[in-house]
């Protein structure tokens, strides 16, 4: 069964996983609170991650553990490390506003739909124009715009086109804007000319905010190890091939953010930059492939919902020569794929650009062969650790009609926020005072909930919808013979265990 994102995000307001950021002042476009179990499954994913990366990384294909070490760098570093960076320059995106609503798009994902049969002349006649959308725009959505604008041509009769192309269609000015309509208005004209938009927020360190002091929050993770890539040779017992790993902030100043927390403006991102030579390049572009979709599985994304991108020459960044990009098919994907993580070569362009604008060298010198120096090439495990969660979030919710919520999280224990609940039946005699003394007892170990009042079918319900695997009730026998009853969260089913056998229990089913 299909998920609903607005009940997924519905979920997620109402139990405490995500809010609106500044909600009580009507929230800021982009950006995203994490609540009190959104804060502990992302911190159980970023952990999760960080493990499998640093504390034991992965066996290689030598059959020997892979060096990998971590690092935390300042989200504002020197200016300079964007222009080496090419962020400066050419981080950039085209931007066209619509002037009646005050909405933003990026151009090259708006299309324009052109009559099969376009003729340029067609375009002095003042009633004649042509309509936009957003790329991802449903038929049924387009097929409606089209009746409400009262068209000469339909939705079969046109072919689509990137914005971007417009040029070779009109001849009254470069984009023929007057005769486009936005997707949210229903006159033509109120567009206007694509510009380019540089994504990095900036700032100002020190007194004076004047363009010396300008500086920029970083747009991604990677740029940090990249330029702590010497302190670490330098200071680490690491040889190549290694890694440095980072997990961190990142902020992009997106034109369009949408989807929920899947394109947001405010994102954390767990990175990976695997140095080596370039003749071992297709080995660790291989491994690193495998032992991704091997992290996915593991957290409870199984491998048919992920689609597995060889993203196409014309399409890869500029710094890669290749790049698979990991999709999952996210509630508003529909029938395709939407990015969680891509593995690329990024070569030696990183290392030799910081060297070029620096002045630092950045070979690397084989310790047993000193004549034997070159600057590594880099692969790139990176993903989105808010985009993970989103596919977290989005896997484990599960409708079930036949229970009171109506609906279960089903989070794999090791992602799950709570591992178990405690309830008293009732709150009195003695219940609620057994209760304490377990959950004192397992929250030594492990994450856990104790919920003394409300209705036991309404407390039920809640664990369900926060994903907690199991409850274990206090009742009227355990005061007797000593037993508690565990329900499970995916079967329901129940029984009874001894008291005293909580912590074993829930150690082997965890």
């Amino acid at each position: 069964m299909t998920v609903d994102m607005k009940d997924l995000v519905a979920l997620c307001k109402r139990r405490g996983f995500i809010f609106p950021a500044s909600e009580i002042y009507g929230g800021i476009n982009g950006f995203w609170d994490y609540g009190p179990l959104g804060t502990e499954l992302k911190n159980n994913l970023r952990d999760y991650w960080w493990k499998s990366m640093v504390i034991t990384p992965p066996i290689g294909p030598d059959g020997e553990p892979v060096q990998i070490v971590g690092v935390d760098s300042a989200i504002i570093q020197n200016p300079k490390a964007w222009e080496a960076s090419g962020h400066v320059g050419g981080f950039n995106d085209p931007m066209v506003d619509d002037k009646k609503t005050k909405s933003r798009y990026r151009a090259d994902h708006l299309v324009v739909y052109i009559p099969k049969s376009f003729d340029k002349e067609d375009t002095s006649d003042p009633s004649f124009h042509f309509p936009v959308f957003d790329k991802d725009t449903n038929l049924e959505d387009i097929e409606k715009k089209f009746k409400k604008l009262k068209l000469p041509f339909s939705v079969s009769e046109c072919i689509k086109i990137s914005m971007m192309e417009m040029p070779k269609y009109s001849y009254k000015d470069d984009y023929g804007l007057q005769i486009l309509v936005g997707p949210d208005v229903s006159e033509p004209g109120t567009l206007t000319e694509p510009r380019q938009f540089n994504m990095m927020f900036h700032s100002y360190a020190g007194a004076a905010a004047g363009e010396e002091n300008k500086v920029y929050l970083r747009p991604e993770t990677c740029a940090g190890i990249f330029l702590n890539y010497k302190n670490v040779m330098d200071s680490s017992r690491v040889r190549v091939p290694f890694g440095i790993a980072q997990i961190g902030k990142a902020f992009r100043n997106e034109v369009t953010p949408r989807n929920f927390i899947f394109r947001s403006r405010e994102f954390e991102q767990m990175e990976l930059e695997w140095f080596c030579h370039e003749d071992d390049v297709p080995k660790w572009f291989d491994f690193w492939v495998a032992q991704r979709k091997t992290f996915w599985n593991s957290v409870g994304i199984p491998m048919e919902k992920l689609h597995f991108l060889d993203v196409p020459k014309d399409e890869l960044a500029h710094y890669s020569s290749r790049t698979i990009d990991f999709e999952y098919q996210f509630p508003f994907s529909g029938d395709g794929f939407d990015e969680l993580e891509g593995v690329a070569h990024r070569g030696n362009f990183d290392l030799t650009q910081h060297q070029e604008f620096s002045g630092q060298k950045m070979e690397y010198i084989d310790p047993d062969d000193n004549t034997r120096r070159y600057i590594p090439h880099v692969i790139e495990p990176s993903c989105g650790l808010t985009r993970g969660v989103l596919a977290l979030l989005a896997e484990a919710y599960t409708i079930d009609e036949n229970r009171p919520s109506g609906v279960y999280m089903n989070f794999t224990p090791a992602m799950a926020p709570k591992k178990a609940a405690i309830l008293p039946l009732v709150a009195k005699d003695g219940m609620p005072e057994l209760a304490t003394k377990l959950y004192m007892e397992l929250r030594e170990h492990f994450p856990v909930d104790l919920d003394i009042k409300q209705n036991i079918g309404k407390r039920y319900a809640r664990q369900d919808e926060i994903g907690t695997p199991y409850c274990f009730t206090i009742d009227g026998d355990t005061l007797t013979d000593g037993t508690v009853t565990v329900r499970e969260r995916n079967t329901m089913a129940q029984e009874r265990i001894p008291l005293d056998n909580v912590l074993a229990y829930l150690k082997d089913k965890l």
